[in-house]
């Protein structure tokens, strides 16, 4: 298990909030602050559909916080209004899902979420950070490209990214509209 060991706190015009490791305290409120952030996707009519679409339960954000793969981003009453939780799998950090509560998108929230996850995987020796995401979703593939992230090939995903990618098309995310996304650390 490896824990990010420190908070940072940032200031962003009169907002304040701080990123910190999640705690089991807060996998309740987790859910609605997904549901906040798929309000989002009303504004494209095809994937409109995400906007009442199935959050990831309590139960499986206590199972990242035990594992040490959950942040969250609080406000200055210490209430998560954004949160970033994902997966290790040998050296190779993987994100599950970065959201943001709609009041807060476009302050610069999930960047330094980002920013800071970023940050823990370069100092925790992984070789990459890994997500899937949309194509041609302005908050999503051309803001993690914002990141430094590269778009792969189909011919470079890990079995572990190909697994994803079936399971999000089963799940009835059209394949030809998502894409798998690496951050190398060297």
């Amino acid at each position: 298990m490896i824990y990010c060991t420190y908070e940072r706190t940032f200031r962003m015009d009169n907002f304040k909030f701080t990123i910190r490791q999640a705690e089991a305290r807060d996998a309740p409120l987790l859910p609605a602050v997904e549901r906040s952030a798929a309000q989002a996707f009303l504004q494209l009519p095809k994937h409109a559909w995400l906007a009442d679409g199935d959050t990831q339960s309590v139960e499986q954000h206590l199972k990242f916080i035990k594992d040490g793969f959950e942040w969250v981003a609080v406000d200055a009453k210490d209430a998560p209004i954004a949160f970033l939780n994902g997966n290790l799998t040998k050296k190779t950090f993987h994100i599950h899902e970065v959201s943001v509560q709609s009041i807060h998108q476009g302050k610069r929230v999930g960047r330094n979420l980002m920013e800071t996850v970023i940050r823990w995987a370069v100092t925790s020796d992984c070789s990459s950070v890994t997500l899937t995401t949309f194509r041609n979703v302005p908050w999503n593939e051309g803001f993690y490209r914002s990141l430094g992230f590269r778009t792969l090939d189909s011919s470079e995903l890990t079995p572990e990214l190909n697994i994803i990618m079936k399971h999000e098309a089963e799940a009835g995310l059209l394949i030809d509209e998502r894409c798998a996304m690496c951050l190398r650390m060297d």
